[in-house]
């Protein structure tokens, strides 16, 4: 049996959380301001805020960004739904740009023909580890006088030009479910910006609109991360560099070993990217068939989405049908994640591989077609 994805738990790990459960702080406090600069310093920012979880990080900088009813702010379709449900949280419209077939990430050249005068931001989505195209993103943002608002959930670590994830528009969000590059032991997230102003209006809106404790300036949410999940993220995030590149490593062999076969289309790499491979996701023709096949031959594999945010039930209300965004549509009934994380072996890549290249072969799927 190969796991789609594990958790690798150290024994510093778990000395981290022996001593805050020996504290006298559980939730915030020392652990998570460490934390906090720990994150900044890794990722070029001069701060970062910790919160409970990444759907608060996104909330949270939409909110403080002032970001409300009659605002629509846009992102890509082809994301976890949290992209999307953070400006709806602030009472704003959320709308949908169509993606890029090579990265999957939200399409730059199809913004300028959305903008309106109540857009007041783009949340680009940063998928799979690769950095979308933020050159153009942030040139047009420039040039409307909206902010920026990173979706940086699956790319700790990945890079643009130099730049790491997070740190090029006003602010960057991060998730640290167990299962992203950089896990805790629950459910945890952060906000990384360069801008005071910011992360001081953030920092009181995750700590119920106080500044000091019971003065409250503003309407805030309970959104704070606890003392374990600082602990344990300060230890996980010295070798997150390491496991990145372990991530790339397994890459590279997945690519080598499924390269050419035209059943199946490997992940493309833009050129000005650094990608951290937080899912390796392929694409197939009979997807559904070809995840049971592997799993009855003993291999976990996921879907990373199989259904578009402007296709959910909750999204009904915009009125968008299939066809409304036909590159995030065709993409999402093709991708299949192969397992991937640091400690996946070789033989196990070998494995996988050979066993996808046997389903497709035997005509259990039919031959991909761009």
């Amino acid at each position: 049996m190969i796991p789609y994805g594990r958790q690798d738990i150290s024994s510093e790990d778990v000395d981290a959380v022996v001593r805050v459960l020996r504290s006298d702080f559980l939730t915030q406090g020392p652990e998570v301001e460490a934390f906090e600069a720990e994150l900044a310093a890794y990722v070029g920012a001069l701060h970062a805020v910790a919160v409970n979880s990444a759907t608060s990080a996104l909330h949270i900088a939409c909110a403080a960004l002032g970001i409300g009813p009659g605002d629509t702010v846009w992102t890509s379709p082809n994301s976890f739904v949290a992209s999307a449900n953070c400006a709806r949280y602030c009472g704003a419209a959320m709308d949908f740009v169509d993606i890029d077939e090579q990265t999957y990430n939200l399409d730059p050249a199809l913004l300028d023909k959305v903008f309106t005068p109540l857009t007041k931001a783009i949340i680009p989505v940063h998928l799979f580890g690769q950095m979308a195209d933020m050159s153009p993103i942030l040139e047009i943002a420039s040039e409307n006088g909206i902010p920026v608002v990173e979706d940086a959930c699956q790319a700790h670590g990945a890079r643009y030009k130099g730049s790491k994830a997070g740190t090029m528009g006003i602010a960057g969000c991060f998730s640290f479910y167990p299962g992203k590059n950089l896990g805790a032991l629950g459910e945890a997230g952060a906000v990384v910006t360069s801008d005071p102003q910011l992360e001081a209006k953030i920092k009181v809106l995750r700590d119920h609109g106080q500044a000091r404790k019971y003065f409250h300036s503003h309407i805030g949410w309970n959104a704070r991360m606890d003392g374990i999940q600082g602990a344990v993220l300060i230890v996980k995030l010295k070798r997150l560099d390491e496991a990145n590149e372990r991530r790339r490593s397994h890459a590279r062999v997945y690519d080598q070993l499924l390269g050419g076969l035209e059943e199946v289309m490997t992940p493309f790499t833009a050129p000005y990217n650094d990608h951290v491979y937080h899912i390796y996701a392929v694409r197939v023709q009979d997807r559904d068939q070809v995840l049971q096949a592997l799993a009855d031959k003993g291999i976990s594999c996921a879907i990373h989405y199989p259904v578009p945010v402007h296709l959910q039930e909750a999204y009904r209300s915009l009125g968008y049908s299939i066809g409304s965004f036909p590159v995030a549509e065709k993409c999402a009934a093709e991708f299949l994640s192969l397992p991937m994380y640091p400690e996946l072996s070789n033989q196990q890549i070998h494995c996988v591989a050979e066993e996808l290249k046997s389903v497709v072969r035997a005509g259990q799927t039919h031959e991909w077609v761009a």
